[in-house]
Formats: structure tokens, C-alpha cells, sequence
């Protein structure tokens, strides 16, 4: 499995998933636990297209109460909501020839696996559909030693995830595509949106550089209590799901 990404591919899908449990050791998947809940978004040539596959399962078990805890969802609500199998060709033909971009992607890609491995004849495996990239690898490379939950990358990049109250795959899958964006490029897709082509005002012409003989930028620390603050914050997200 990929752990980094030069996003040369030209076709992305960046996909959360949501289980019936969450116990990490030796993998949920292996516990017979099931996705719940797929959400996906799609990232050509650097740009959200709107273009998304997102889907509600109903699984052959109970929903663990700490999972319920994390993402709200309940066996009541998926009870009328399909089984895997009647949206696998529909997910295959979304995901199939991308490069496909998780957080944590080892879980995700296992939990896949195992639905797939659950089909009759179906022995095809999420490696075989596409190049697999995973971002929690790739952050722990640019800021070792340091927490790289979803969370605290936005926080560290800069992006507004304050609408994210529980764990939701399709939402979930929108923010951390603005997070590998910046990751990977510097922007996000809102960014690039601009006309840029064919004359747009982002051309060449609109680029503003800074005087060389600028004054210095005045630095302002944070004070010991905002420190604090901050630590206990962290502490906070630390023991949350993406407390990895």
C-alpha cells in the first residue's frame, strides 16, 4: 500500500468510511464488523468536481454503542438502507482506475476488503482497483513525533471544520480532500475554482509579489495561558477516533 503521493494522478477519490465497530486491534474487519457508511468525493486535475458517491448500509449486525458515540449512526436508522452487495459494481466503477486517498487507509481498505471477500466470486481486492495513498503516513513524514489526527491537520493548514460535530463519511471525505490539497500542493480546490483559463483574472498578469525591502512581519507569540489552553485542547483530540 502507497503511504505518500506525487497527485500526478489525474482522477482522485478521497473516501472515509464509517463501521459498525471500532476496535483497532487486529482490525474491526476481522470481529465481523461492517461498513455502515461509505462517502467519497472526486478530485480532477486538482479540483473538487462535485461529483461524490456517498451510501448508508445496512449491516448483518448490532452497531457497537462507542461507535454510535463517534458518528450518531443507529441500527434503527439503516434498517431500510441497502446491503453492500446492491451498490458493489456502483462503488467499484467510482473508486476503480483513481488514486485513491484515505486517512488511516490501512482500516478503510481493510474493512473494503472484507466486503468484498464477503461476495460470491468476488476476489478482487481494493489494490487491484486503484493506487491506494495514505494521508496519516504521509503527515507522520511531514510532522514527525507530532499528533496528525483529521483534526488537528485542519487546524495546522488553516481549514474551517467547525460544522464537523460527529464523525460523517461524505463530510469527513470533503475535509480531508482540502487537507491533502494543502498537503500536497500548497491549495485547496476552492483556490484553483478561480478562471485561471482563457483569459481569467487569475492569469499571470494579477500575480502580486512583495517588495524586497519590505519591513519584517512583526511576530506575536502566544502568552502561557493560550499555551496551556492549547495543551489541553490536545489532550482533548488526542483521545479521540483520529487520535492516532
Amino acid at each position: 500500500m502507497n503511504t505518500s503521493s506525487n497527485s500526478e494522478y489525474n482522477r482522485i477519490v478521497v473516501l472515509d468510511t464509517e463501521t459498525t465497530g471500532m476496535n483497532r486491534e487486529g482490525g474491526p474487519h476481522y470481529e465481523g464488523h461492517r461498513i455502515i457508511e461509505i462517502g467519497a468525493v472526486e478530485i480532477i486535475n486538482r479540483k473538487l468536481t462535485g461529483k461524490h458517491f456517498h451510501v448508508y448500509l445496512k449491516p448483518d449486525r448490532t452497531i457497537q454503542e462507542e461507535a454510535i458515540e463517534i458518528h450518531g449512526i443507529t441500527d434503527e436508522f439503516l434498517v431500510d438502507k441497502p446491503l453492500y452487495k446492491e451498490v458493489h459494481e456502483e462503488f467499484l466503477e467510482f473508486i476503480r482506475g483513481a488514486e485513491l486517498v484515505a486517512h488511516n487507509a490501512p482500516f478503510d481498505v481493510g474493512f473494503m476488503d472484507y466486503e468484498f471477500a464477503k461476495l460470491s466470486g468476488a476476489a478482487v481486492k481494493t489494490d487491484d482497483l486503484c493506487k491506494v495513498t495514505d494521508t496519516l503516513a504521509m503527515a507522520k513524514k511531514i510532522f514527525p513525533g507530532k499528533r496528525n489526527n483529521l483534526d488537528v491537520l485542519c487546524e495546522r493548514y488553516g481549514i474551517d471544520n467547525s460544522h464537523r460535530t460527529l464523525h460523517g463519511a461524505l463530510l469527513d471525505a470533503e475535509i480531508l480532500a482540502d487537507v491533502f490539497l494543502m498537503m500536497t500542493g500548497g491549495q485547496t480546490s476552492m483556490q484553483f475554482n478561480a478562471g485561471a483559463q482563457d483569459g481569467g483574472e487569475m492569469g499571470a498578469n494579477s500575480i502580486k509579489r512583495v517588495a524586497s525591502d519590505r519591513k519584517p512581519l512583526k511576530v506575536l507569540y502566544a502568552s502561557a495561558d493560550e499555551v496551556q489552553a492549547h495543551e489541553e485542547r490536545m489532550k482533548l483530540v488526542d483521545n479521540s477516533l483520529w487520535g492516532q
